[in-house]
């Protein structure tokens, strides 16, 4: 087994992806055009599939190959707060093998039409609320077990009503987490968490004009010598028009918050996390959105904010060369990109749009070494010995429990064979030592070694040496041992309620 060298969290350089914050999102996941050539063209760096089985798994390689960044969902239809079950988590394992390591679970829970027919979602309401956020909580930690990155759950960004107000659901399911499960949240921030958004952002942007004003959509060239903006509601007209306005709202024309900026949602989850579980930095992607919805040819513009000026079909290609440009040279560091609204839109009506970008080469958005965690030190090395690395001394019962997989074995072949064991016990499930040294010394760890009798010796030996405050828990397949055997070992240790053998 490798020797490692780091004991730390993420770092938002850490993350895989393109560089290239442009994506597109595919039409849906029962009919596509897609063409990776095409992509290409377009200069994208993300695709976001919605998968309903395998449908695109052959792809992703290629897409990867081809520096454009996967990220995937699968179509649950109606499932609201419903737990992942065994054939979404087989898909999930199949994509993770095929490359992908971006993932999502929910959508857009906030909105009645992801329940079924007649519940209506409420953030205040418990029964709602509390399974939701156990259920994805539990995705959340199998994604990491498969060496994933989980989204946080995305919603439509509403500002309307209570009952759907973006900003009131964040800080419902922060809070619970904060008050129930503190700890796995911090272990999956520093694991690969990141945000999944949906900034549908109107016409909220413009470029400078004279005084600063927004110029007419006439005007706007995407890369002209006039600024743009894309913070919105932080940008100066907005803050001309209504003094002190944020994400969370501030004023009287914003009691439910003012998330429909490209990064207005980001940064309420950032900032709430910060005041939470302290921490600086988590990132962000778009899986949906963009200027939508965009003109046909010959069409009026669009106006959803009358403050604002309206975009005509021209200008939104500018606007959309911008949007990505100001991403990848302007955002905050945390925001890697988005994912356009619809593929299939755009190729019939937004032709002006795709024109522009396969006219002009994205730029890369340099990613900083900003950790996730704003001071790691109590969490990774609280006390730890210069000498020591990975977690702490168990006292009683381990805090956090490991099934490390011999790499002759593989995570699905766990999952597929027992799947009881991990339904009962929930433990991190890999075959990469990476995990060990990411566990904080303020936490213990018992390890559940499953390694062949050959290997068996320089196994528990590299853990001992190399982590000797884990508790080992050896399960040897001896030789002529089968897998269903081993399998039947895990399947006893669920019948009699014992984690350990």
């Amino acid at each position: 087994m490798p020797q490692l060298q780091r004991n730390r969290p993420m770092l938002l350089s850490d993350y895989e992806w393109s560089r290239n914050p442009r994506g597109m999102h595919v039409r849906s996941p029962f009919d596509s055009d897609l063409s990776i050539r095409d992509y290409r063209t377009w200069g994208m760096g993300w695709v976001k599939l919605v998968v309903a089985s395998y449908d695109y798994l052959g792809l992703v390689p290629r897409f990867i190959d081809a520096g454009i960044t996967p990220v995937v969902r699968v179509y649950l239809g109606r499932h609201g707060n419903q737990p992942m079950t065994r054939q979404h988590r087989d898909y999930y394992i199949r994509f993770a093998q095929a490359g992908v390591k971006w993932f999502e679970f929910y959508n857009e829970p906030n909105l009645p039409v992801e329940w079924p027919i007649g519940v209506v979602p409420d953030w205040r309401n418990r029964s709602l609320l509390e399974p939701l956020v156990e259920n994805w909580l539990d995705w959340a930690e199998f994604i990491v077990s498969i060496g994933g990155y989980p989204g946080f759950v995305p919603f439509a960004e509403s500002a309307d009503v209570t009952e759907t107000a973006v900003l009131r659901w964040i800080d419902a399911m922060l809070a619970y987490i904060a008050n129930r499960h503190y700890d796995r949240f911090i272990n999956l921030a520093v694991n690969g968490l990141y945000c999944a958004t949906h900034p549908y952002i109107l016409n909220h942007f413009y470029q400078e004009g004279f005084g600063g004003n927004p110029r007419p959509p006439g005007e706007q060239r995407a890369r002209g010598t006039s600024p743009w903006h894309f913070e919105y509601p932080y940008d100066p007209f907005t803050q001309s028009l209504d003094p002190g306005r944020t994400a969370f709202g501030g004023t009287d024309q914003t009691p439910f918050g003012d998330p429909n900026g490209l990064i207005a949602v980001g940064r309420i989850f950032n900032e709430r996390c910060a005041e939470l579980f302290g921490v600086q930095s988590i990132p962000v992607l778009g899986t949906e959105g963009g200027i939508w919805r965009f003109p046909a040819p010959g069409e009026a513009g669009y106006q959803q904010d009358v403050r604002f000026p309206p975009y005509t079909n021209q200008s939104h290609a500018q606007a959309t060369l911008a949007m990505f440009d100001w991403i990848a040279q302007q955002a905050p560091p945390w925001f890697f990109g988005v994912t356009l609204w619809i593929e299939d839109d755009y190729v019939e009506d937004g032709q002006a749009a795709l024109n522009v970008l396969s006219q002009n080469a994205p730029y890369t958005k340099e990613v900083p070494d900003i950790s996730v965690l704003e001071d790691s030190s109590f969490y990774f090395a609280s006390g730890a010995p210069d000498s020591i690395r990975g977690p702490g001394p168990v006292h009683g019962q381990a805090d956090l429990h490991m099934v490390l997989l011999d790499d002759t074995l593989s995570v699905d072949w766990f999952f597929e064979t027992a799947s009881g064991y991990w339904d009962r016990f929930r433990p991190i499930v890999t075959t990469n030592t990476d995990f060990l040294d990411m566990m904080p010394y303020s936490k213990s760890l018992a390890i559940t070694l499953v390694v062949s009798s050959v290997r068996r010796f320089e196994a528990e030996n590299f853990i001992r040496e190399n982590y000797p405050n884990a508790y080992l828990d050896p399960l040897i397949v001896q030789d002529g041992n089968t897998y269903a055997q081993l399998a039947t070992v895990f399947q006893q240790r669920v019948e009699t309620g014992r984690r350990f053998g």
